[in-house]
């Protein structure tokens, strides 16, 4: 898209000059639409503010003091048009026949979206998930992804709210919070089977998108062992949208800035000369523009919302080539295979049902897996010849466990902890996982204080207790996990073992190296047994997860398999995650078939 006109241009338009008027507003039109269609949702009336936006600016142009902040001043007025229109709207009482101007609910502006531009992954789940936002909050967000796609600055997107640039940091980070809570919702809706307590809550929605039904079924994914996956790799919209353009205007019409100050507005057809009537005249006419609006404001409006690509590349997430980490802890451990990849990956594949081995095979009593309930889960966990597994929760929920495999439960956090799910944990296992990276928010989120709190009731089970898995930094003095075995040490708690997680963002050989020395540092300074709860090659830090390939997962599978089995510490591994539903790291594929990865781990050990 070309560059927006400068200053000399806001200059000339607003000393009369009638080509410069036409340029800078055809310039400027865009990032009006943009930010007004996200505002409004899409609505039919983003086409009227917009005229509305742009005709006060024409007319008001000529009182324009600065003609440098003129960008800055025409985002104010885009911000007032649209709180006066919701103002309106929420005092208009509706009565008699629906008007016209009321959105086709047939004509949903989202699906719209993702059918024109093709969306799929991540991206396709943030454009439904402005669906569950608030007026307030798309007001809001139609500014600040317009800054995170460079198109306004931190200042300017202050004064549109009228707030200092300290009070709009705030703001943005509260409100993307909610962004993030809406694409969980929408994750956990989708996902299927429909887990039944989720069932049970969402019985009396009547399927409209609301802030408030965005706050329980987040609450649910956010409590819930099944469900709360869903919220375990949610990409950065910062990433999302660094690099993205606006969407730009419907090619074929035009309109002539001339006619703005009077009661006639000329409709010019473009031509491939230049019209001296001006560009984009149809925006500046309601009676002209519903025709065409009400499907192009939501390509407009939420395709800035999304990673809209540039004409011809591929609407599918892409890895983000990034430097290597040297360190093995400082890379999040969110995790999950659900993020699209465009790294070659056999987990997508279907494949035929591969026949287990003829000769039975010694499972590794070291060697285990975290899983959930897939096709095919039974067999995977024979075929796979690990020793143990465990799914995030008190009990198998489902999962046949084969035999000579130990299924051992979690209490995953708070809501877990009530005599209920404490029985049920004790009586489907002998040792019992504590709480789930607390140092996370999107997980168990509990301060050392409160975990500690609670350990006498997982420690009254009897069974051999393993400390709550933090999800980097569990070396690190000061960190979640040190202040919680000093605290135990102080109360007198019972820890049996340290529990951890570790992803690496290093894809080479030097990979288990990175690990071998992150468990070795965690040994050293508690000196307990460990168990490596969840592990795999997820690199985190370009924003949108990247994974390796089948050939590095394997020889990654092998190769640390082989360095903890001669570990003495180490008492039990688990690798992330036993199914390969989506691109990632699993290692079955639906039916219970073992990828590239799979046969490596099954081989290990």
């Amino acid at each position: 898209m070309a560059e927006e006109p400068g200053v000399a241009t806001v200059t000339a338009a607003r000393d009369g000059d009638q080509r410069a008027l036409d340029d800078l507003v055809s310039g400027y039109l865009p990032l009006v639409y943009n930010i007004v269609g996200h505002a409004l949702g899409g609505h039919p009336d983003t086409d009227d503010v917009v005229q509305e936006t742009m005709l006060r600016a024409v007319h008001g142009l000529p009182g324009l003091r600065d003609p440098a902040g003129f960008r800055s001043w025409l985002v104010v007025i885009a911000m007032n048009q649209i709180r006066l229109r919701h103002r309106d709207h929420q005092r208009l009482p509706i009565t008699g026949p629906v008007p016209e101007d009321v959105a086709d609910p047939g004509a949903d502006f989202v699906d719209l979206t993702i059918m024109r531009l093709q969306l799929s992954g991540q991206r396709r789940e943030v454009v439904t998930a402005t669906r569950w936002l608030s007026e307030d909050e798309r007001e809001l967000l139609s500014l600040w992804w317009l800054e995170a796609a460079g198109r306004l600055t931190r200042a300017e997107v202050a004064t549109a709210l009228e707030l200092t640039p300290q009070h709009t940091a705030v703001r943005v980070q509260r409100v993307k919070a909610q962004l993030d809570a809406a694409r969980i919702v929408v994750r956990t809706l989708e996902r299927t089977p429909r887990c039944p307590e989720l069932a049970y809550i969402v019985a009396e929605w009547d399927g409209v998108p609301s802030p408030l039904w965005r706050k329980r079924i987040a609450r649910h994914s956010r409590d819930c062992a099944r469900c709360e996956r869903c919220g375990r790799d949610l990409a950065s919209v910062e990433g999302l949208l660094a690099r993205l353009p606006l969407v730009p205007l419907p090619a074929a019409l035009g309109f002539d800035p001339a006619t703005l100050t009077g009661s006639h507005v000329a409709i010019t057809q473009v031509t491939s000369a230049p019209a001296t009537g001006g560009k984009v005249s149809l925006l500046l006419k309601g009676a002209l523009v519903k025709p065409v609006a009400a499907a192009a404001a939501a390509v407009l409006a939420a395709g800035i919302v999304v990673a809209v690509l540039p004409s011809g590349e591929e609407p599918v997430a892409r890895a983000i080539p990034v430097a290597t980490a040297e360190s093995t802890t400082s890379s999040p451990a969110t995790t999950t295979s659900s993020v699209p990849s465009s790294a070659p990956s056999a987990t997508t594949t279907s494949a035929k049902p591969v026949p287990p081995p003829a000769v039975p095979v010694t499972a590794s009593v070291k060697k285990g897996v975290s899983t959930w309930k897939f096709d095919g889960v039974g067999k995977a966990l024979t075929d796979v010849r690990a020793g143990w597994y465990y799914n995030w929760a008190a009990h198998p929920d489902g999962i046949a466990t084969p035999p000579n495999v130990e299924f051992v439960p979690m209490i995953w956090g708070t809501k877990f902890t009530d005599d209920a799910t404490l029985a049920k944990a004790k009586a489907n296992g002998k040792v019992l996982l504590g709480f789930n990276e607390p140092d996370f928010p999107d997980q168990a989120n509990m301060t050392p204080e409160q975990a500690l709190d609670l350990w006498p009731k997982l420690a009254a089970t009897g069974l051999r207790l393993g400390s709550p898995a933090v999800a980097h930094s569990g070396d690190k003095a000061g960190g979640w996990l040190d202040r919680f075995m000093s605290g135990a040490a102080q109360r007198g708690l019972r820890v049996d073992f340290v529990a951890v997680h570790w992803y690496g963002s290093d894809f080479s050989d030097a990979a288990v190296g990175h690990l071998r020395n992150y468990l070795a540092a965690v040994h050293a300074r508690y000196g307990k047994p460990i168990w490596l709860t969840e592990y795999s090659l997820i690199d985190f830090s370009g924003g949108t997860a990247r994974f390796p390939t089948q050939a590095q997962l394997a020889a990654f599978a092998r190769g640390s398999s082989a360095m903890m089995e001669g570990l003495p510490y180490v008492e039990r591994y688990a690798w992330f995650a036993l199914p390969a539903e989506k691109p990632g790291t699993g290692l079955y594929t639906p039916g219970g078939t073992p990828n590239e990865a799979g046969e490596a781990y099954r081989a290990a050990g």
